[in-house]
């Protein structure tokens, strides 16, 4: 890692803990009254947790609020309004911003994927765990779970090597107006991204 890198990283850190203390304000209240909705639709528990690929590949405990109801059937059957909701606002996401404080994840970068992919990644895509993945990412505002996984892994290794606060913050706000629309939020079929198994 050169000293360039090295610094902006270190900036990004900074910059993330920033933000997640001064929006906090914003982002508390309405994980509450969501954990709420959750609470009264689905019960407990209200999180889901599940392993991720972080920096690295290194595994971490991702968190969510919970969308969908137990059950054995497929995830469109079980996935409920509420959650359908949750997902197409991104409210379901919020949990994040603690996998963020934990140093896990970042507010920007590739999306952390399961970690049954790992194996499945040629040495190019495997690249994308050269940053710490993010709440939302280039690609996100660029198809979301629209787009192919060829797609994703190019937009992810775009993010990669050209990485920059600038660019940072725009995704951001671009993010901001993808949530707003719900663009990207399913497939054209209307169901969520199929599983990587190349």
């Amino acid at each position: 890692m050169n000293l360039s890198n090295l610094f902006y990283q270190s900036i990004k850190r900074v910059c993330d803990l920033a933000t997640v203390i001064v929006t906090a304000p914003i982002w508390v209240p309405l994980l509450l009254i969501a954990s709420f909705a959750v609470k009264i639709k689905l019960g407990s528990p209200i999180l889901f947790r599940q392993q991720r690929a972080g920096k690295g590949g290194k595994v971490f405990t991702i968190l969510k609020l919970r969308t969908m109801v137990d059950g054995d059937g497929e995830d469109e059957e079980r996935i409920t309004p509420l959650g359908r909701f949750l997902r197409k606002t991104s409210l379901d996401e919020l949990p994040q911003m603690i996998n963020v404080l934990r140093g896990e994840m970042s507010i920007v970068g590739p999306r952390p994927l399961l970690v049954e992919y790992l194996p499945h990644y040629s040495k190019e895509q495997f690249r994308r765990h050269e940053v710490k993945p993010g709440i939302t990412g280039w690609a996100q505002i660029n198809g979301r779970n629209a787009i192919t996984w060829e797609e994703r892994f190019k937009l992810d290794i775009w993010y990669v090597d050209h990485a920059s606060l600038w660019l940072d913050l725009k995704i951001v706000l671009k993010t901001f107006a993808s949530v707003i629309n719900g663009k990207g939020a399913t497939t054209e079929d209307g169901k969520t991204m199929a599983k990587f198994n190349q």
